[in-house]
């Protein structure tokens, strides 16, 4: 039988491979929270926690590459690199599933400084376009 982890791994890099958030917020569960790098607050609910990860996915584009996972029955830690703006971005996701593999948590760490205020800047103009 397959861990929670599994389930939503699959899920998560199908929509990765993709590029297709549509198929974002059937994986997400009602009351996830999203913790980002740019934003003090973590964002609650799974409208927001779409949001976010949909603008991810076009920041951070088709150079978006997982180079190593860790995982657990019901979390992952997947380290990524990926290239904003012309800069090099070195991050690490940290996810958490419930027990229908749905995520939960969702905390992303981004480095170096430069790659985290071009990601931060990308971010905005994306987010602003899908709430405009």
């Amino acid at each position: 039988m397959e861990t929670p982890a599994e389930i939503g791994l699959a899920r998560w890099h199908e929509v990765v491979e993709s590029r297709d958030p549509s198929k974002l917020p059937g994986m997400i569960a009602a009351d996830a929270v999203f913790r980002s790098p740019a934003v003090h607050t973590p964002q609650q609910g799974r409208e927001l926690v779409t949001a976010y990860l949909a603008g991810a996915l076009l920041v951070l584009g088709p150079e978006l590459t997982y180079h190593d996972e860790w995982t657990r029955e019901r979390d992952a830690v997947l380290r990524f690199t990926t290239v904003v703006d012309g800069l090099q971005v070195e991050g690490v996701d940290l996810i958490t599933w419930d027990d229908d593999g749905q995520i939960v948590g969702f905390t992303v760490m981004v480095r170096p400084f430069k790659g985290l205020e071009a990601v931060i800047r990308r971010m905005q103009e994306e987010l602003a376009k899908l709430s405009g």
